[in-house]
């Protein structure tokens, strides 16, 4: 059965049924929804006490880090954790070059993003490839947005620590509360090793024409709001990024699960803006507030390859409403831009990973 069809079953009762059973309890499942809510509330609270700016990113590592099984959390907070201390120090060295630029910078930014994303394709630490690549190629998209180059270094040092921190928090809680490894039946038929690079890199062009699409999706978003001269969007270049990490069939079950994602999470935002945040007056109210829409987002995204990427989403779209600034804040003008930069960035990427070498479920 396709994607296709899976997610339109025939008949509001069958979708209903598979949405129920989507959403129904299994092993494992509610425990890390907790520890998604535990390392996010933590994130927040920290994040707001030492006012540690970009506190929606910090908050978006926890759930895009944490995996059912810890050692895989492990595996892939210590990739990323290297790739953006690596990237980060590189972004720095380019913009000597390309500060002043922007003929030097786009070019560039469209060179990383390839290579990025090519590497989560073909190499055994593809995280590590992702975490680079994007973070070299959104921190070379906001120079537009500096007023200095002297900001601009202030905020890059303090985007590694609100990156890396809540990572790291993520990786310690998921130890500490996922209990002792269960013990492997029937012995021990140790793994093989797995290769480096994959025996295919440079002669599937699926790794290559991957890159090129999710390139050409950010590069869309990222020409399109700089052509606008509405710079409150560009959160489209990083959503084009973001959601385009996982295995490309089933492209329109992907664009599906997040734009339901993000209008779930959006109006959950845009609820909480108008008749909770303006009643907060502490941190615990809103550490609440993110405790219960954080369980949501995990436990949809605790579940099946089916619906879990739109947990992602769901947290995306409302951190992104509601962790604006230290402070309760009603401006609806920046909720306006996000949720149009994440509409934009979804359009662009399903368009472009619909009509431009389309991947069939066997394929990807």
């Amino acid at each position: 059965m396709d994607a296709a069809a899976t997610l339109a079953p025939a008949g509001w009762s069958a979708w209903l049924d598979w949405l129920r059973r989507e959403l129904a309890p299994r092993p494992g499942r509610g425990a890390m929804t907790i520890r998604i809510m535990v390392a996010t509330v933590l994130v927040v609270i920290i994040s707001m006490s030492l006012q540690i700016p970009e506190v929606l990113i910090s908050a978006y590592m926890v759930i895009f880090v944490t995996k059912e099984n810890r050692a895989v959390t492990t595996l892939v907070g210590t990739m990323m954790i290297l790739g953006v201390t690596i990237a980060i120090g590189i972004s720095l060295l380019v913009y000597r070059f390309t500060f002043d630029f922007p003929e030097l910078r786009v070019p560039a930014i469209a060179v990383v993003l390839f290579a990025g994303f090519f590497a989560s394709r073909v190499l055994a630490i593809g995280p590590l490839g992702f975490g680079m690549g994007f973070v070299i190629a959104a921190t070379q998209s906001i120079a537009e947005l500096m007023p200095s180059a002297d900001y601009l270094v202030h905020w890059l040092l303090w985007l590694w620590v609100a990156v890396t921190y809540p990572i790291a928090l993520a990786v310690l809680i998921n130890r500490l509360m996922a209990g002792p490894p269960k013990a492997a039946a029937g012995g021990t038929t140790p793994k093989p090793r797995k290769r480096l690079l994959a025996p295919d890199a440079f002669t599937n062009p699926v790794h290559v024409r991957f890159a090129l699409k999710v390139t050409l999706a950010a590069m869309t978003c990222y020409i399109i709001y700089t052509g606008l001269d509405w710079p409150g969007i560009h959160t489209a270049f990083i959503t084009c990024c973001f959601i385009s990490l996982e295995s490309i069939g089933a492209t329109l079950h992907k664009g599906a699960l997040r734009l339901a994602g993000c209008a779930c999470g959006g109006l959950l935002g845009f609820l909480s803006i108008m008749y909770l945040i303006p009643r907060m007056e502490s941190i615990v109210s809103l550490a609440f507030l993110v405790a219960a829409v954080s369980a949501l987002a995990g436990w949809v995204a605790a579940g099946s390859e089916r619906i879990a990427y739109g947990g992602l989403q769901i947290a995306l779209a409302f951190y992104m409403c509601v962790l604006q600034n230290f402070e309760p804040d009603t401006d609806f003008v920046e909720i306006r831009d996000r949720l149009v930069g994440i509409v934009l960035g979804i359009a662009v990427t399903t368009l472009v990973f619909r009509y431009l070498w389309p991947v069939r479920p066997r394929q990807a």
